[in-house]
C-alpha cells in the first residue's frame, strides 16, 4: 500500500467522482430527486476538501483549514439551499 498522501488523495478524489457519476445516473424516483442533488453536492463538498488539504497544502496548516472548511460549508450550504429553495415554494 502506497503512503504517499497525494497519491491516496488522488485515489479518493476518484472514488468520490465514480460515487457522483453513480448517482447522477441512477434513475431516481421524483419524490427523491432532491436527496440525489444534496448526494451529490456533498460528494463535491468532500472532493473540495480533500483538494484544499492535499493539493494546497492546507492539512500542514490547521488554522488556515479550519478556516477554509468552514467557509466552503457555509457555502456548500447555501447552494444546498438554492437548490431545495423552489420545492419550498
Amino acid at each position: 500500500m502506497h503512503r504517499d498522501p497525494l497519491l491516496r488523495a488522488w485515489g479518493a478524489l476518484i472514488g468520490l467522482s465514480l460515487g457522483s457519476t453513480v448517482l447522477s445516473l441512477w434513475h431516481w424516483p421524483p419524490r427523491l430527486a432532491a436527496l440525489a442533488g444534496a448526494l451529490i453536492l456533498t460528494l463535491g463538498w468532500l472532493k473540495a476538501r480533500v483538494i484544499l488539504a492535499r493539493y494546497l497544502g492546507l492539512a500542514a496548516a490547521p488554522f488556515w483549514r479550519r478556516g477554509f472548511n468552514l467557509s466552503l460549508a457555509l457555502f456548500c450550504l447555501l447552494l444546498l439551499g438554492l437548490y431545495l429553495l423552489p420545492l419550498a415554494v
